[in-house]
């Protein structure tokens, strides 16, 4: 898939520095900065899930507890 966007100087500019700062091309940048944009809303998405979880049935173990039900077998 290949797209085009509009960047103004500035934006162009730190675009460029952050691609060559890290030794990659500006198509890696952006790709790179998409997909971890991607993962950190996905893992927000799934800490608020398991937040509710917990906040309707708010039942805890300590560390002993749930090594002993890990290793029960």
């Amino acid at each position: 898939m290949v797209f085009s966007m509009r960047l103004n100087s500035e934006e162009a500019r730190l675009a460029r520095e952050y691609a060559a700062v890290h030794g990659i091309s500006l198509g890696a940048a952006f790709k790179r900065a998409l997909f971890e944009k991607i993962e950190d809303e996905y893992d927000l998405r799934v800490a608020e899930d398991a937040y509710q979880e917990f906040a309707a049935e708010p039942i805890t173990f300590s560390q002993e507890d749930a090594w002993q039900e890990i290793f029960k077998d």
